[in-house]
């Protein structure tokens, strides 16, 4: 059984890997016109936002609704508003750890980049809440997804410096 989670989760860290890949190297390789910083990196974050939004309205209705938690009381485990909750927490640290690459990907790498890094941040967000809720090792892509693009993009910016 073990064996089973281990092997869907390598499947999808390898998919987030070269998922990476693609996304950082893909604007570039399609010849995307240069996009500066300053006009990229507003755009580069307005996806992941506005996921973060919804996962956070997601919440509140599920609150507003339920006499058991409005008043802030933790969520069922393993029910879907704790899912959400742990994906909110997920998406917040790998969010900040965005915040701390994409600026130097767009700086050395370009504007394209980081929009394609922000896109691709929200819908990989959206791939991991839906595995979370289906089965939690199938989560893995959509982690993967989010977190070796900003490793990638931060490998190749040092490179790119170097």
């Amino acid at each position: 059984m073990l064996q089973r989670k281990r092997a869907k989760i390598l499947i999808g860290m390898v998919l987030g890997a070269l998922w990476g890949v693609v996304l950082v190297g893909g604007p570039q390789w399609l010849g995307v016109k240069y996009i500066p910083t300053p006009v990229a990196l507003p755009f580069a974050f307005v996806a992941p936002g506005l996921f973060l939004a919804a996962v956070i309205g997601f919440l509140a209705q599920r609150r507003f609704f339920d006499d058991n938690i409005i008043d802030g009381e933790p969520f069922a485990i393993g029910s879907p508003n704790e899912i959400a909750q742990r994906v909110l927490t997920n998406s917040v640290e790998q969010l900040v750890l965005a915040l701390a690459i994409w600026p130097l990907a767009a700086v050395s790498l370009g504007g394209a980049v980081a929009i394609s890094l922000g896109l691709g941040f929200a819908a990989m967000r959206v791939l991991f809440w839906i595995g979370y809720l289906v089965s939690p090792p199938m989560r893995a892509l959509g982690f993967a997804g989010t977190f070796y693009p900003t490793l990638v993009a931060a490998i190749w910016s040092i490179w790119v410096w170097v």
